[in-house]
């Protein structure tokens, strides 16, 4: 099945855990080719996702970004942003909506992005 902007990310959430949802096409695409390459690493990063999005505190995989992308705009409205280090170059970049229970993953990098350079 292809997935694409606004599509869970499946399975559906369990009581008290957060809804994922694919914020882009692109996000989608990237996020089947993480699962190929580090798919023991990806299903962690999903766990995190699903159970605790924003750790309290954050550790250096998990963590809001800083500086510009620290915060980006879904719907007109601004959110934290967060990135988990999947592996040394992947990275999962995503909106935390702590009213909507809802983490909108927004970038899946295979390798290290230029924008955090």
């Amino acid at each position: 099945m292809s997935y694409g902007r606004n599509d869970p990310v499946p399975p559906p959430p369990g009581p008290g855990e957060f809804d994922i949802r694919f914020s882009c096409r692109d996000a989608a695409e990237g996020w089947e080719e993480l699962c190929k390459h580090a798919a023991g690493n990806t299903l962690a990063a999903w766990r995190a996702m699903r159970t605790n999005p924003a750790p309290v505190p954050p550790t250096k995989r998990h963590h809001q970004l800083k500086g510009a992308l620290a915060t980006a705009v879904r719907n007109g409205r601004p959110f934290p942003q967060w990135q988990i280090e999947v592996t040394g170059g992947g990275r999962l970049w995503y909106l935390f909506d702590v009213d909507a229970r809802t983490v909108w993953l927004r970038c899946v990098y295979i390798g290290h992005p230029k924008a955090t350079e």
